[in-house]
């Protein structure tokens, strides 16, 4: 007992009493804690902006110098956001629509990946390499052609389009899910073929459950991808059931057509909470998934 409480004690390593480490250790500390909060002030910054726009009255906008802080918060801003267009419903549609795309796309890409990282094909290098390249097409490359084809067959104003978004999985999301895969033991793999699994079986019933982390960071980004979309849905949707991203663009408005900037700056803070509230859910299964994906 005393041989252990020895070992562990001088595992610790001691402080130093060196005065002039000490204060370099405190300075490294102070600079470093310095970095973070100007480097978080500039993420949070503009969301703060968006939030104090939103409690502004139209005057306290349009003054000249700026007017930083309103003089009332105007708190009915955020009710006549929701209250001036159909909010829920709109919210609703995108919600319909990041579920559908969201789930099918992660099952697929993880189907996809598990194919590059576990199964043996001629070209599969060159295959593997094509779609990371895809990675870097701007959507609008792809959008009108796709928008074209969608219009030939009918499937434009409906959710169709989403489903089948995310029936063709997403390379960065194929990416991902092959290299959690690839760096999983092949002693899991063997076992199975040795007890009769097919490939199929193998994937739904050993490697998706272990994969909880990934699906999870997966989920998040795609749901991201789709709630945060407008050229899509603005493109493929008739107002009535478009998104609330198009929505809010473009519904509020004067009777003149011109936008009004503070509800809609409350209403783009409602818009970003549902975002936040995921991630804060999900967050430490959205880390464990992006620092697990690396492993091999």
């Amino acid at each position: 007992m005393t041989t252990a409480t020895t070992v562990t004690t001088s595992a610790v390593p001691p402080e130093t009493t060196d005065p002039a480490v000490r204060v370099r250790i405190r300075t490294t500390r102070l600079v470093l804690y310095t970095v973070l909060v100007v480097i978080t002030g500039l993420m949070i910054g503009p969301f703060g902006w968006l939030i104090i726009t939103g409690l502004k009255t139209t005057p306290e906008l349009a003054a000249s110098p700026v007017h930083w802080l309103p003089d009332t918060f105007q708190w009915h801003n955020f009710a006549d956001a929701f209250t001036q267009i159909d909010f829920f419903g709109y919210a609703r549609n995108s919600l319909i629509i990041a579920l559908i795309y969201a789930t099918l796309v992660t099952v697929s890409s993880a189907w996809v990946g598990f194919g590059f990282a576990r199964l043996d094909a001629p070209g599969k290098k060159v295959l593997f390499g094509i779609l990371l390249g895809s990675m870097m097409l701007p959507q609008m490359i792809t959008l009108f052609p796709t928008y074209l084809i969608f219009a030939k067959v009918g499937m434009v104003d409906t959710y169709w389009p989403w489903v089948l978004w995310g029936l063709s999985a997403a390379p960065y999301l194929v990416f991902l899910f092959r290299q959690f895969f690839a760096g999983l033991p092949r002693e899991l793999e063997e076992a199975a073929i040795i007890d009769g699994c097919g490939y199929a079986t193998i994937f739904w019933r050993i490697f998706l459950p272990q994969s909880r982390p990934v699906l999870a960071a997966s989920f998040v980004i795609a749901f991201t991808w789709s709630w945060g979309d407008f050229i899509a849905p603005m493109l493929l949707l008739s107002s009535d059931r478009t998104t609330l991203s198009v929505a809010i663009m473009t519904q509020y408005v004067t009777p003149g057509g011109l936008p009004v900037n503070n509800l809609l700056a409350a209403g783009s803070v409602m818009y970003v909470v549902p975002i936040l509230l995921i991630f804060l859910i999900a967050q430490r299964g959205f880390v464990a998934g992006m620092s697990t994906t690396g492993l091999k």
